[in-house]
């Protein structure tokens, strides 16, 4: 069945039509163009523009369409064009002419926007479900490991200590702020099309406002041409899920370079692990490999949708079919990705005691020891110079700053006392920073707080 054949009288080419149909794709979201014809049609009886009993008819037919496909009952198939036609043409087959009068005062092309935004904003809700049970996981470690020391990086090199609690939180931050750019396109997004035809609205009397109530949205759209042809939400939607994936990303490759030899900072779970067809020694980290190999794949759904949007003129056109499967790809894809890392992270076993070590030998606690001598009133950039002749002192001689002993100290100035040993101590080089959002045991407290609230609350 096709919605337009009227005013043809030759039969589409069978290319055309493989090349043309959506329902391949579109049949994905079954669910969300049913629930759209139930508002629409209780809509229509609510104005008068169908009687209360074709409505109801009408309503039951979709139900039990709905309700086949879901069980498996009815299988989709791809004689029709798109799951619009699909669901019309069984409908009319089991409930005869009303079936005829679902379409009143609609268009395809309102209808897919209403589809595509209903099934958008249920996946938003899904995502962020997902986020949060990372963030969970990533709260249990942060409490169990506020005191586990580890270097902190610049340029992939040693620079300060900090806690892991405090490496992992810097995660969290990202995933809150992933979150809240979803609840905005989510709020953003949510004003129904529903009613404003292929392009001009309707003659008929609808009440877009009732039926934009209906189904959970602000209020109806207010412009007809751009509510058949706007695709923003997507793109918006496609731009903040490159953004997770980019978190996503940086973590994974933080947990590669954790989980090699060098490092030894992780053991990754059994579960989450391949091996070597060759080398039997091998544990690979596939997981986070994977995830940030399929970054690229959701940064091209971006982008291919951008520049399919590019020279489009108002108002709806064939093209915008092409938003589906690039959104459909890249939110499959996030949750897989969420999913498993979740699942990677919430089973690593943390080395804690390879972190401190690593810590201690990367000269970390360098800054600490300047402040030290800034404190005995020595000018910061005369201090940062006996530092750097301490650290390369320490390199000649294969030892850490703490391994030291006092007389070696003093060779390279005078000033050094007992009291730089505890000065230094990676315990109080952490312990020390306790402004909000540093690594110190009080601060990380509070910030923890904050989290457990936030958690409950979002």
């Amino acid at each position: 069945m096709k919605l337009w054949g009227g005013r043809f009288i030759k039969e589409t080419n069978q290319l055309v039509h493989e090349f043309n149909q959506s329902i391949s794709f579109d049949q994905r979201f079954y669910k969300q163009d049913i629930e759209g014809s139930i508002a629409h049609v209780t809509m229509l009886a609510k104005q008068g523009i169908i009687t209360d009993e074709d409505r109801d008819t009408i309503i039951e037919g979709l139900k039990s369409i709905k309700d086949d496909i879901t069980n498996g009952k009815l299988l989709i198939d791809d004689q029709h064009e798109d799951i619009h036609s699909f669901v019309e043409a069984h409908l009319i087959n089991r409930i005869g002419d009303s079936g005829k009068k679902l379409h009143t005062g609609r268009s395809r092309n309102d209808q897919v926007a209403l589809d595509i935004k209903l099934y958008t904003r249920d996946e938003i809700d899904t995502i962020d479900g997902l986020i949060k049970n990372l963030q969970i996981e990533l709260y249990k470690i942060m409490q169990e490991n506020i005191d586990t020391f580890m270097p902190g990086f610049t340029h992939l090199q040693k620079a300060q200590p900090l806690t892991l609690a405090h490496h992992l939180g810097a995660y969290f931050e990202m995933l809150k702020r992933d979150r809240s750019r979803l609840m905005d396109i989510k709020k953003r997004m949510n004003l129904s099309p529903l009613g404003s035809g292929a392009l001009a609205g309707t003659t008929y009397p609808l009440d877009r406002s009732y039926s934009a109530q209906l189904l959970g949205f602000d209020g109806p759209t207010l412009n007809s041409m751009d509510s058949v042809s706007d695709r923003d939400y997507l793109i918006e939607l496609l731009s903040a899920l490159s953004t997770i994936m980019m978190h996503l990303s940086r973590f994974s490759e933080e947990i590669i370079i954790w989980n090699s030899n060098e490092y030894n900072f992780i053991e990754l779970d059994d579960a989450y692990s391949t091996g070597s067809s060759i080398m039997p020694q091998k544990k690979n980290p596939d997981i986070a490999e994977l995830v940030r190999g399929k970054t690229g794949r959701v940064y091209g759904s971006l982008i291919s949708l951008l520049t399919t949007m590019k020279g489009l003129p108002l108002a709806y056109n064939k093209d915008m079919q092409e938003d589906k499967e690039l959104t459909f790809d890249a939110i499959d894809t996030v949750k897989n990705c969420l999913i498993l890392f979740t699942g990677m992270i919430a089973t690593t076993r943390f080395n804690k005691i390879n972190m401190e070590e690593s810590a201690k030998k990367g000269f970390t606690n360098a800054t600490d020891a300047a402040d030290y001598l800034v404190n005995k009133g020595i000018p910061f950039r005369d201090a940062h110079s006996i530092i750097g002749q301490l650290v390369l002192y320490c390199i000649d001689q294969n030892k850490s700053i703490e391994e030291l002993s006092l007389e070696e100290f003093k060779q390279i100035s005078p000033i050094f006392d007992i009291d730089i040993y505890d000065a230094i101590s990676l315990n109080t080089c952490v312990q020390k920073r306790n402004t909000i959002g540093a690594p110190g045991k009080e601060a990380m407290a509070e910030v923890l707080e904050i989290y457990e609230k936030y958690l409950k609350e979002v």
